[in-house]
């Protein structure tokens, strides 16, 4: 499995909660099996429920991902901490969020007709100060 000639990290997903079948020792037993066959990271996308990760967690030997921005996990990073996950995905969930500000603001405009989403918009100096460049010389 680790025979290519530069390095890289195997993520093994079990996505039994994403297609409706939230079966919790089924989807550790798969990914058991996967860290046997030489997995890096595992991934149980979907799982909603705190206590089902600690489970997770404590049942494999390798880091587990958790993906958050997903509907029904509300959890903090901390509080994914403190059950032993190593790494937190965040899929489309911010290309969704801004998305979503988008469309409210679209939907402010056309149906009140006020502009007050304007207020939660960054200003010019922090979107400068993002994609300036200490290189950067004017013209």
């Amino acid at each position: 499995v680790k025979s290519l000639p530069y390095p890289f990290m195997l993520t093994a997903r079990a996505e039994n909660f994403c297609h409706g079948r939230p079966d919790l020792k089924d989807t550790i037993h798969r990914l058991q099996a996967f860290q046997e066959a030489g997995a890096d990271v595992l991934y149980a996308p979907g799982l909603n429920n705190l206590k089902d990760i600690a489970t997770l967690v404590r049942e494999v030997d390798l880091p587990v991902n958790v993906v958050m921005g997903l509907s029904g996990a509300d959890f903090s990073v901390q509080d994914l901490s403190d059950v032993g996950v190593k790494r937190i995905s965040l899929g489309s969930s911010m290309h969704r969020a801004a998305l979503g500000a988008l469309l409210n603001a679209a939907h402010e405009i056309v149906n009140e007709g006020t502009f007050s989403f304007s207020r939660n918009a960054m200003t010019f100096d922090q979107l400068d100060s993002i994609f300036e460049s200490p290189d950067d010389v004017p013209c």
